[in-house]
């Protein structure tokens, strides 16, 4: 019998893992989460940058990126709900809290996050105007208005004063919140020793830094869409700040992404063969042409074409406008290729499988696009009731 080089052996073992194991266990539902999660980090990250380091011209989008980090946050755990079996024991997490469970402690992360920080921050960056919508605004908002604000008439300096305060505070505390809240979902996988996909010690901070870039290039997608809608102009100072913090974070993104594939090769343990087949077989559309090439390349050549060209402001703002859409393109194909590739091989190292998505049902592509849109409608909702501009400027962007 003629022998048979082992690595053609294992090009022809496809479209089932060897020996025969089970489906992936984790669906687009644990793809939805951590990108997400991660439009919170960033839009919280992106709106610290005015009050920790009095970065004036981002102030013109500052509320506009709390609310956005407050719609997403209510929406993320529910992915992570519909995964379960029986989602209607959820709250048992916090009834018999099991603090060696990475999962389990999520649920104390996000009540934290929520509660002691976005929430806060936000009702004491809105006190004063909600005093006074309370005495202007119609029934039944003005009864919302006077609620929320604990029924207070505080309209003294000596009171903004206090709530000028208590922002400070509360970001300087929310920054390494938002931190954690994203970079332990990399940990998770981070920690899985037994997945040489996963397992890195950069997986963190990779996570980390592309929910930065996420999240910003996600606000400024939606500050340039609601500007038309609003008949504003769009303040270019603004959008050319937050294009600079964008371009550098996906460098940053891009360097340490590379290091890490860097590392894996150079390490070339004995899994390396199985995880070449999988880039070059079942992720090289997702990783390499959607997440490297459109996702991170062409948008930082076209943020770098736009700083060197000095282009006018009307070719700025398109290719702002596309480079915010490629990288929530490659962010999102991102945390696809970490959860579904890294179920893709066998524990053998012998075989690659198929991951197979439902149309329909609670771990189906319906269900996601369902989760990846209704943020944007509770975002609409909170603008409507919470206007992201002073009224004093009767809800316009600054120009």
């Amino acid at each position: 019998m003629e022998s048979v080089n082992a690595s053609e052996l294992l090009q022809q073992v496809t479209g089932f893992a060897y020996p025969n194991e089970v489906d992936l266990l984790w669906s687009i539902m644990i793809v939805v989460y951590p990108y997400l999660t991660g439009l919170v980090a960033g839009a919280f990250i992106l709106a610290s940058l005015v009050k920790i380091f009095n970065v004036r011209e981002v102030q013109p989008i500052y509320r506009l990126a709390l609310l956005t980090a407050l719609a997403f946050l209510l929406i993320a755990p529910l992915p992570l709900v519909m995964h379960l079996g029986h989602p209607e024991r959820s709250y048992e997490i916090f009834l018999t809290p099991q603090l060696g469970s990475a999962m389990a402690v999520f649920g104390f992360v996000y009540a934290w996050y929520l509660m002691v920080v976005l929430l806060l921050e936000i009702w004491f960056e809105y006190r004063r105007d909600l005093v006074l919508w309370s005495q202007d605004a119609k029934f039944p908002l003005n009864w919302l208005y006077r609620i929320l604000a604990l029924f207070s008439k505080d309209l003294s300096d000596e009171g903004w004063a206090v709530d000028r305060k208590a922002v400070k505070v509360i970001t300087i505390i929310g920054i390494p919140s938002a931190f954690l809240l994203h970079g332990y979902v990399g940990f998770i996988f981070g920690s899985v020793k037994a997945n040489p996909w996963w397992s890195s010690v950069l997986m963190p901070i990779v996570f980390l830094f592309s929910a930065i870039v996420s999240g910003i290039a996600l606000v400024l997608l939606l500050y340039m869409i609601i500007a038309p809608l609003r008949n504003q102009t769009i303040n270019m100072e603004c959008v050319d700040k937050i294009a600079t913090f964008l371009f550098y974070a996906v460098i940053l993104d891009f360097s340490l992404e590379a290091l890490d594939f860097i590392h894996r090769f150079y390490e070339s343990e004995e899994s390396i063969k199985i995880l070449s087949s999988l880039i070059a077989d079942k992720l090289f559309i997702s990783l390499v042409i959607i997440q490297i090439l459109l996702g991170m390349i062409i948008p930082l050549s076209i943020l770098a074409s736009v700083r060197i060209l000095r282009a006018n402001a009307e070719l700025r703002k398109l290719a702002y406008f596309t480079s915010a859409i490629l990288i929530q393109l490659g962010i999102f194909s991102t945390r696809w290729n970490v959860v579904i590739g890294g179920q893709m091989f066998s524990k053998s190292f012998r075989g690659l499988t198929t991951y197979r998505m439902e149309m329909l049902g609670l771990e189906g592509l319906l269900a996601a696009l369902v989760l990846l849109l209704l943020p944007l409608v509770i975002l609409a909702v909170f603008l409507r009731i919470f206007p992201a501009w002073p009224k004093k400027e009767k809800g316009a962007l600054p120009s």
